[in-house]
C-alpha cells in the first residue's frame, strides 16, 4: 500500500456553488447529504436483526457573504398567500487543479428552509446561510485515483 500524495488532497477553496448555470460567487461554504431512513427487521433463525431501506432524506447548507438580497427575494415568494415555494437545482463542484479532477454533485429539487431577511452586527462583513432540502442527486463529475 503506497503512502498518501498530500499534494492530490482537495483545497475547500476550489469549492463552487452554481444556480441555474450562475456560479453564486458570495457563498464560501456548502455542504450536502443524504440520511438513509431504515426499518428493523426481526428475522427468525438468527439473534441478527436486518434493516430495509425504506427513505431518502437529503439537507444541506449553503453560507458566504451578503452581496445581494436576489435569492432572499427568490425564495420569499412563498411568503406570499398565492406564492409557491421557490424550488430550483444547486450544482456543487469542488475543482483543485492539483487533484485527480474535478468533482461536481447537482442537486435536484432543493428547497430553502428559512427566508433570511436581516443579520448585521457593527463592524462585521456580513454573512448568511442559508439551509435547505433536496429530493435527488446526480454525480456529474466524480474523481478517482490515476
Amino acid at each position: 500500500m503506497g503512502v498518501l500524495d498530500p499534494t492530490r488532497t482537495i483545497y475547500g477553496d476550489f469549492g463552487e456553488v452554481w444556480m441555474d448555470g450562475k456560479w453564486l460567487t458570495n457563498f464560501n461554504h456548502a455542504e450536502a447529504s443524504v440520511e438513509v431512513g431504515k426499518e428493523e427487521i426481526r428475522r427468525s433463525g438468527t439473534r441478527w436483526t436486518g434493516h430495509k431501506v425504506t427513505s431518502l432524506t437529503g439537507t444541506g447548507t449553503i453560507s458566504g457573504y451578503k452581496v445581494t438580497t436576489d435569492l432572499v427575494e427568490a425564495i420569499s415568494q412563498v411568503a406570499k398567500d398565492r406564492g409557491k415555494p421557490f424550488v430550483t437545482e444547486l450544482v456543487l463542484k469542488l475543482d483543485d487543479p492539483d487533484s485527480y479532477g474535478a468533482y461536481r454533485v447537482r442537486l435536484k429539487g432543493v428547497q430553502f428552509d428559512t427566508i433570511p431577511l436581516m443579520n448585521f452586527q457593527a463592524g462585521s462583513i456580513v454573512e448568511e446561510e442559508l439551509p435547505f432540502t433536496f429530493s435527488g442527486f446526480e454525480f456529474l463529475d466524480v474523481i478517482h485515483e490515476q
